[in-house]
């Protein structure tokens, strides 16, 4: 076998072939260690087509950072305010204490950091059933409960880390003491073949988690390869596309005529290095990037939009309009063909915004508006729009919170049962699937890991997570996950 840093012979045939350029390109990928592949019986990925019945194109993944309460959203619980200020002993619940999903499911960073609060903690908002459904949802969301028969509620997620790294976990299915791995946004990516190749795939809007709770590889592809990473937008018409359109000086004819000297360089690159996804990636990121220029401007242009449209969405309201258009943004990313549209709200460099351990009634409050009447319009949106029905609207977050009061006026991190919520793509609508016990600390009926959610997700794409593998990377059984049947129409 030639030593790491030979030039194989018919690499070197290719490089005469190319002339000086050829012998140039080579030299630099050698030197810069881009190993030169063999021709070989190669394994082929997916071949971007679905492999079951679709029903839905596209996905909006809206993460809400910090735990969401499911008792002040969708999963109301008057138990609460009859047992208020009482232990769990002197309740009827005290069993809750008791359950083997305590200790069974859970996996600590920290042992004993978040301790199980005794004395119970009222519903900081009232609640009402909505729709001709009756679904039961807080007054904190008055717009997502008018669109209650469109929903379907999974009351019954649960997930094993009780610290922030379960918004890594959210997103890979693996807890973050295991490190990164594949998202679920990757997975669609890597899945399914592109509806449009002059925008990414897989486009990430709003700020993303922090660093401490896993960062980049929430939207990330880990071992998939960099091609499969989501590409982050900031949704500003006045500046679409930072960092990436050509000066005010350069030509468009000019740079176009740049773009393709530097396409005819990577491609005769791609020819001495055929298997290095990091080089494929650069090309691909330079070709789209350039057709990105044209596309992303029209997408956040928002003044093709009515005013009605826009006032629907609260881009009218300062309350409202940055995660409004983010979510305008999002569904003219769907119907120009994105598959995978993922949109963080409540990022505050640290836990999220949405870590309720004190001033519940006030944080949660303020985060409601700010995402009630957008996420609401864009349901009403894809809907009369007729295209709800190939769009799946998911709402989501790491976990939820303690029955119990913290610091006396909040909850403490919850992964024993909290709620998500789903729309369109192939959904029922008006149902509630799942259940918590009484006081909604423990998921107790159709008890769902949040691998669930991506298998549910992936199906809805006509893709199936078990013939995703790739060779030399095992996944284990509970990366799969079982499609949540009960909820698919």
């Amino acid at each position: 076998m030639p030593p790491s840093n030979s030039v194989h012979r018919r690499a070197f045939l290719s490089d005469i072939g190319m002339g000086f350029t050829g012998l140039a390109l080579g030299a630099m990928l050698n030197r810069d260690g881009i190993a030169r592949a063999e021709s070989q019986a190669a394994w082929t990925p997916p071949s971007g087509l679905p492999v079951r019945p679709q029903k839905a194109k596209s996905v909006i993944w809206i993460f809400l950072i910090g735990g969401m309460s499911q008792m002040e959203t969708f999963d109301p619980k008057p138990e609460l305010n009859k047992w208020a200020g009482k232990t769990f002993e002197e309740s009827p619940y005290k069993s809750s204490l008791e359950s083997p999903y305590l200790k069974k499911n859970l996996r600590e960073v920290i042992a004993g950091l978040h301790k199980v609060h005794p004395h119970i903690y009222p519903m900081q908002i009232g609640w009402r059933p909505r729709g001709e459904s009756g679904l039961e949802i807080s007054d904190w969301w008055p717009h997502v409960g008018e669109c209650a028969d469109d929903l379907a509620i999974v009351r019954s997620m649960w997930t094993t880390d009780n610290n922030h790294g379960a918004q890594l976990q959210f997103h890979t299915g693996r807890h973050s003491l295991e490190g990164p791995y594949p998202t679920i946004g990757s997975w669609v990516n890597y899945g399914l073949g592109s509806l449009n190749d002059s925008l990414p795939q897989f486009i990430v809007m709003g700020t993303p988690i922090a660093d401490c709770c896993g960062g980049i590889g929430a939207h990330g592809a880990n071992y998939l390869g960099p091609a499969h990473n989501g590409v982050q937008l900031s949704v500003d018409p006045a500046n679409p596309l930072p960092f990436a359109q050509p000066g005010n000086d350069v030509f468009v004819e000019e740079q176009r005529r740049e773009f393709e000297l530097l396409g005819r360089l990577n491609k005769l690159a791609a020819v001495e290095s055929p298997n290095d996804p990091a080089l494929l990636a650069r090309i691909r990121s330079y070709e789209l990037a350039f057709k990105m220029q044209t596309a992303v401007p029209n997408l956040v242009d928002f003044g093709q939009e009515t005013a009605e449209t826009q006032s629907m969405y609260g881009l009218d309201q300062a309350v409202t309009k940055t995660f409004g258009q983010q979510c305008l943004a999002a569904r003219r990313m769907a119907e120009q063909g994105v598959r995978f549209i993922q949109i963080f709200h409540g990022s505050n460099g640290g836990a999220g915004a949405w870590d309720a351990h004190g001033n519940l009634q006030a944080g949660h409050s303020k985060l409601c508006k700010e995402v009630d009447q957008p996420i609401a319009a864009l349901i009403k949106d894809l809907k009369r729009r007729g295209t709800l029905d190939e769009t799946l609207v998911v709402i989501g977050t790491e976990f939820g919170r303690t029955p119990g009061a913290q610091n006396s006026n909040g909850r403490d991190h919850h992964p024993y049962g909290f709620s998500i919520v789903l729309a369109g793509g192939g959904v029922k609508g008006g149902i509630a699937h799942g259940k918590t016990d009484e006081l909604g600390f423990h998921a107790v009926e159709d008890r769902h890991y949040v691998t669930d959610l991506h298998a549910t997700v992936l199906h809805q794409l006509g893709l199936d997570a078990r013939r995703l593998e790739v060779p030399g990377r095992k996944r284990l059984e509970i990366d799969f996950g079982q499609p949540i049947d009960a909820i698919l129409a």
